[in-house]
């Protein structure tokens, strides 16, 4: 499809709030939901969502379908929230890192060493706790979004151009990229580095030119995203296992038939599990790209002056999601 008609698409899904409620007619009218992701071809969450638009299409004979666009097209995560949020993007993947200042609910999955792995995330996500939190998502006045699913993205180390970090002390001074949210600035900073907020789509650059030393990130995102051609050293520290959503703009949403609305959903469910699995394949190959690369992978024997630096942070922020936290922990 051109680029005329994609941008015809998203100025009419941005009036869909002034739109009448859909008419028989209406519902059969073709769409190509626009899809956004900031990864690129062949990821994870990628091929996940261009499946679930192939099993869309095929459902609906072709009358729904979605084109992805990977590799920050449409822009990061903050801005392309923010087109989701007007209905000019209609489907996006995005971290829960990014989500937290919109919905401050979500914050508890932020927490630094929540999950004691990602088996217990993966719990959370496919239990009545993950259910819940979605649903906060597409309650949320502020959101604007349809909370349809959950996406594995493993867990979170620190990547830097400096030095092997093998102990706390070793991160100490360094200046760290981190998502654009007050928990993980702090959480940085606890450390004994310097968070850095700055988009992902700023991070390689950034690296290239020493604004930052390092980044925190799973290895999929380290690698396929070429930061470790910049940064070659890469310690397990995983303090954070953050899951990522997919949403659907909440003005676009209001326009489909419910039978749509719950064709979408199911496919949604089904791309959770079928992304989960791509991830643990796609994460064995970006660790043995890194160390074939010749980047030092330091495995950290005792996490626990990490997980006892970031207490001011749990402090902090806690409180206020403490039965949510204990009923995490719990699983």
């Amino acid at each position: 499809m051109r680029r005329r008609d994609f941008m015809k698409l998203g100025a009419g899904f941005g009036a869909a709030a002034t739109l009448a409620p859909l008419s028989p007619l209406r519902a059969q009218t073709k769409s190509v939901f626009k899809a956004s992701d900031v990864q690129p071809p062949g990821y994870p969450t990628v091929a996940a969502t261009e499946n679930l638009g192939k099993k869309l299409e095929a459902a609906t004979n072709g009358r729904l379908s979605i084109q992805m666009y990977p590799s920050m097209q449409l822009g990061g995560e903050k801005e392309t929230i923010e087109q989701t949020q007007i209905g000019a993007i209609q489907m996006l993947r995005v971290s829960v890192g990014a989500m937290g200042p919109i919905v401050d609910d979500i914050n508890v999955v932020n927490m630094p060493f929540l999950f004691k792995n990602t088996t217990h995330a993966e719990k959370m996500m496919d239990g009545p706790i993950g259910q819940e939190l979605l649903d906060k998502i597409t309650a949320s006045p502020n959101a604007g979004l349809v909370a349809l699913c959950w996406m594995d993205s493993g867990a979170r180390s620190l990547y830097n151009t400096k030095k092997p970090i093998k102990t706390i002390e070793d991160v100490k001074g360094l200046k760290f990229r981190v998502i654009g949210n007050p928990i993980f600035v702090d959480m940085m900073n606890a450390l004994g580095g310097n968070g850095v907020a700055m988009g992902y789509d700023q991070v390689f650059s950034a690296l290239q030119t020493g604004v930052i030393d390092g980044a925190e990130n799973n290895p999929p995102s380290y690698v396929f995203s070429n930061h470790y051609t910049a940064a070659k050293y890469y310690s397990l520290t995983e303090h954070l296992i953050i899951p990522e959503v997919l949403v659907f703009s909440k003005r676009a949403w209001a326009q489909l038939s419910p039978d749509d609305q719950g064709l979408i959903q199911k496919f949604a469910r089904e791309a959770q599990m079928e992304e989960r699995e791509l991830w643990k394949k796609y994460e064995q190959q970006a660790m043995d790209k890194a160390k074939a690369a010749g980047c030092e992978i330091v495995e950290i024997a005792d996490k626990a002056p990490f997980q006892n630096a970031v207490k001011p942070v749990w402090d902090k922020y806690g409180p206020k999601y403490q039965d949510m936290i204990k009923r995490i922990q719990a699983i």
